[in-house]
């Protein structure tokens, strides 16, 4: 058996969203016709590769997003709430274009900490629960590869982690966008490298490449 493993952190699809809401870990957001076709994009241009486990988030944005990769290799899908979103303070406010939550100042005192963050679950939180994922997925796919369809923050936040950055950063410089894969790369035990590839990017909005959720199909005025 080779002793190379491979844990692609996969991103959902774009999410039908048209009011521009900031869902979280709300159910009914569904994936939107164009990412659904991310999804199957994205499990046609992996489904060749070594993948043997696949492990995803109980929402149904991520659920929908791992269902085409399912499908082609034949992977039962292993549903794990610690992959899930991360709690935020500001779920179910509108942050579109022209209507942006954060210029109400009432909510301007969840911001005092960027560092924890303040407003949301702790990023040391987001990354203890995503690294037992990994390393759980990463045994399961040993000598192998393992998917995990999971949210933008807590990919980057595993990404910041794993790479010893600082976890201050702006949402809208993330390297995630919708359906990319974070491919955390090992030998044995020990990570070796982080490599990074947007096999969808060709379909993603240019309102929607740098922005911390989806904007689904919202008009292009109404994109964050």
């Amino acid at each position: 058996m080779s002793d190379k493993t491979t844990v692609h952190l996969m991103r959902h699809g774009e999410v039908h969203n048209p009011e521009g809401i900031l869902y979280g870990r709300r159910s009914g957001y569904h994936l939107s016709a164009r990412g659904q076709q991310m999804a199957e994009v994205v499990a046609e241009a992996i489904k060749d590769r070594d993948i043997t486990h696949l492990r995803v988030s109980p929402l149904e944005r991520a659920q929908e997003t791992a269902a085409p990769l399912a499908k082609l290799t034949g992977l039962e899908i292993v549903t794990d709430d610690r992959v899930i979103e991360s709690t935020n303070h500001f779920e179910g406010k509108r942050f579109a274009k022209g209507d942006n939550a954060l210029r109400d100042p009432r909510l301007w005192l969840k911001l005092y900490n960027p560092l924890k963050p303040s407003w949301g679950e702790p990023y040391a939180e987001i990354a203890a629960r995503m690294m037992a994922a990994v390393h759980d997925a990463r045994e399961a796919a040993r000598g192998h590869e393992a998917v995990i369809v999971s949210h933008q923050l807590p990919i980057w936040t595993t990404r910041m982690h794993v790479e010893k950055r600082s976890m201050l950063h702006d949402p809208r410089k993330r390297q995630c966008t919708l359906c990319s894969l974070t491919s955390l790369n090992f030998t044995g035990d020990q990570l070796t490298s982080v490599t990074y590839s947007e096999p969808a990017g060709h379909l993603i909005p240019a309102g929607d490449k740098n922005a911390p959720f989806s904007a689904g199909d919202a008009p292009e005025d109404l994109r964050p």
